[in-house]
């Protein structure tokens, strides 16, 4: 049985949600505020976390952030922010979705599946294989990525991404062809988040944009990495 951590401040939206969780087959534990949900993180060692980003003691970006790095947990940020800037500064602090309120529960579950899903794609893919586009390194299998022979630290959803277009270096890829290939699933989603993870992703390999390395971005259709 996968766990789910619920992290919102709303009791009554916990409960909700909890319960169609529960409904699909999931355990639902619940925290209302930042340091409960990494007491919680620790010790129920949760498959994905929902997490809000309006909460006490430690809010959800700066939540989304530790428990990326400290627990490697998938994070799906459900917020009532809906602004453009709050979901691109969620997604490039590693979270793996976005969902505003007011949502329809389904979706949220849905999301949940769709996320978990690509997690257990890629342990199918465990044995993978090494792409190289000149001195950028992609090891599907481990998931370690190196540029100039220096390891890159990806989040999942950069590394999908990143995986994606290094396998055919040359072809143009489309922000929905991106999404999907990181998703995992072809639900409507926010294609302008793929501008997110691409910038985190020219980011840590140190690409300029201006003068890219290894991501190009091809104006009106999407982006590609270069052939060597």
């Amino acid at each position: 049985m996968r766990t789910v951590l619920v992290v919102d401040d709303n009791v009554k939206i916990v409960e909700v949600l909890s319960a169609y969780l529960q409904a699909e087959g999931f355990r639902a534990v619940a925290a209302y505020d930042g340091p409960t949900a990494e007491q919680m993180a620790r010790s129920e060692r949760p498959d994905i976390a929902l997490v809000d980003i309006m909460l006490p003691g430690v809010d959800g970006l700066e939540l989304t952030r530790r428990l990326q790095r400290e627990h490697d947990l998938p994070v799906i940020l459900v917020t009532a922010r809906a602004e453009e800037v709050d979901r691109l500064v969620g997604l490039e602090l590693g979270a793996d979705d976005y969902i505003t309120k007011p949502f329809s529960p389904r979706e949220v579950v849905a999301r949940v599946k769709a996320v978990l899903r690509r997690g257990e794609r890629s342990a199918r893919d465990g044995e993978g294989q090494v792409l190289r586009v000149g001195d950028l390194e992609v090891d599907t299998g481990t998931r370690e990525v190196r540029a100039a022979g220096s390891l890159v630290e990806l989040t999942r959803t950069e590394f999908d991404i990143l995986a994606t277009m290094a396998a055919r270096p040359g072809r143009v890829y489309t922000r929905l062809q991106l999404l999907e290939a990181a998703q995992g699933d072809a639900f409507e989603g926010y294609e302008r988040t793929v501008d997110a993870h691409v910038k985190n992703v020219r980011r840590k390999l140190g690409d300029d944009p201006k003068e890219p390395r290894y991501i190009r971005t091809v104006f009106g259709v999407g982006y590609k990495v270069q052939a060597e």
